[in-house]
């Protein structure tokens, strides 16, 4: 759990001239939603405006007319380029570096590199192996650098040869929270301790009906438990139908007040069936919650079994309903894994995030200006 993430400011008594050249890169994600990809990509632009004025770095972003990220990014200096499709959007002028974030923007880089020749990289954030097709190989070999989240997510670049490749994690948002909004929650749910859950409601993807099962599990055994579910997804209306019975679980819909749902939890459970990293994992580490999760993808880069959480076979909610009900009774062992796992999270900041890209994308606009 290391990330080497140099920085490229100006030093006490270095010389104007010494300064970093100007730096305009430009980044690519046409995403419909908003997910943890889109969240990642937002964190990076800010934490690299928020050094703008040190690193000579400017930005723009190429997205949906409708993105949740335009809003976001109002006060940040980034100029926003429309472009509902991979075929729109390249009539800017040229970027030193292009950034794309997610497999459409691919597509749109590699066409900007034809059209302009502006060099491109790519983040990969999903864990299944990229698909072995002709339009898949141009693209991807057509990149200066392909960048994995994860350890599982690099392997699989590494064995297509398709372009070099380097490793990012994802990093954690800083949810906050709010004293009033916390002790609100408190109250409401009083008497309870509280297993949280947050991610998009895509059983196929977070697992959730595992989480439901263990709920069922644990429900007479365990009856001051609530299991709190924080997300909206495709499988949100079947997922409360079934557990329609269950009244240990509460289903919370989206919030943008993560952080103050963190603080009342007891134990995070995150039973992904597959995941390229899980950056929600480095929230609730930030708020000091104790990780249940499944062994699966990139979720051991973040967790290390029973030192920083619990790590449990995926698609398994005996496995997962007995690791929650050890927990539950052993409070110095939650106080350990909690302190080890937050003691790591200076690697997984906006900050090392951005330095660690700063640094791909000057490699990068260099070779291409030799």
């Amino acid at each position: 759990m290391t990330l080497d993430s140099s920085q490229d400011g100006l030093q006490p008594g270095t010389s104007p001239r010494d300064a970093p050249s100007p730096l305009h890169v430009r980044h690519v994600n046409l995403a419909r939603g908003f997910r943890g990809g889109e969240r990642q990509t937002l964190l990076l632009i800010e934490a690299l405006a928020s050094d703008a004025s040190d690193t000579g770095i400017s930005q723009s972003l190429v997205c949906r007319r409708d993105s949740p990220m335009r809003e976001a990014l109002t006060d940040t200096g980034v100029t926003l380029i429309d472009a509902d499709h991979a075929l729109a959007g390249h009539f800017s002028p040229r970027a030193d570096v292009v950034h794309a974030h997610e497999a459409k923007a691919v597509h749109w880089a590699w066409l900007e590199r034809r059209l302009k020749g502006s060099p491109y990289l790519l983040t990969r954030r999903v864990p299944q192996p990229v698909k072995d097709k002709a339009f898949n190989r141009l693209t991807y070999r057509g990149a200066a650098l392909g960048v994995a989240i994860s350890s599982v997510i690099e392997t699989h670049l590494r064995e297509r040869h398709w372009c070099p490749v380097a490793r990012v994690p994802s990093v954690l948002s800083g949810a906050p929270s709010d004293p009033a909004r916390v002790a609100a929650l408190r109250e409401r749910f009083a008497g309870r301790v509280v297993i949280g859950h947050i991610g998009a409601l895509v059983d196929r993807h977070k697992g959730q009906r595992v989480l439901l099962e263990a709920a069922r599990r644990l429900r007479h055994a365990r009856p001051e438990l609530c299991f709190v579910l924080l997300g909206e997804g495709e499988d949100a209306e079947a997922l409360k139908a079934e557990s329609a019975d269950l009244d240990n679980v509460t289903w919370e819909g989206f919030t943008p007040h993560v952080g103050d749902y963190l603080e009342i939890m007891t134990l995070f459970a995150f039973p992904s069936r597959n995941e390229g990293l899980g950056s929600t994992l480095l929230d609730a580490m930030d708020h000091g919650v104790p990780i249940v999760a499944s062994r699966v993808d990139g979720i051991p880069d973040l967790i290390e079994h029973d030192v920083s959480g619990v790590l449990v076979a995926p698609n398994d909610a005996e496995a997962l309903s007995e690791a929650l009900d050890a927990l539950l009774d052993d409070p110095a062992r939650r106080e350990r894994l909690a302190a080890t796992a937050r003691a790591h999270l200076a690697a997984f900041t906006p900050a090392a995030m951005a330095a660690s890209y700063l640094e791909h994308y000057r490699a990068i606009a260099g070779t291409a200006r030799e």
